[in-house]
């Protein structure tokens, strides 16, 4: 059962691995389930492959309480970072399956230092 749902993540997700951002899903314990091209090269960069393994030895204790969080509250969390003088977005989500919380999507996108507003 568990490779049909890693099968229709990768499937669902398909999509995803031509984007410019990097794009992690993890299950409700951590756990990668994918991680597309961007995302996949981002880690690599770093000699760490984090596709199977669990995200949360990964992060500080504060930063495992609000992924904890967010997951048992459906809420997101959202906020720009500097990482060796590039400028990112992080977007971080629970991802739902027939609307069941099942883990939590990152969206992490470059973004100019100064970048329009617009009010509509």
């Amino acid at each position: 059962m568990e490779n049909e749902f890693f099968k229709d993540i990768e499937e669902a997700l398909a999509w995803a691995e031509g984007t410019h951002c990097a794009i992690t899903v993890c299950d409700l314990e951590g756990k990668v389930i994918f991680m597309n091209e961007r995302s996949r090269a981002t880690f690599d960069k770093e000699g760490r492959t984090m596709l199977g393994k669990n995200l949360m030895p990964c992060h500080s204790a504060k930063s495992q309480e609000k992924i904890r969080h967010m997951i048992e509250t459906d809420t997101v969390n959202c906020y720009t970072i500097d990482k060796q003088g590039v400028k990112k977005m992080i977007y971080q989500t629970p991802w739902r399956k027939d609307g069941k919380v099942c883990g939590m999507v990152e969206i992490s996108m470059v973004i100019p230092n100064e970048m329009p507003h617009y009010v509509r």
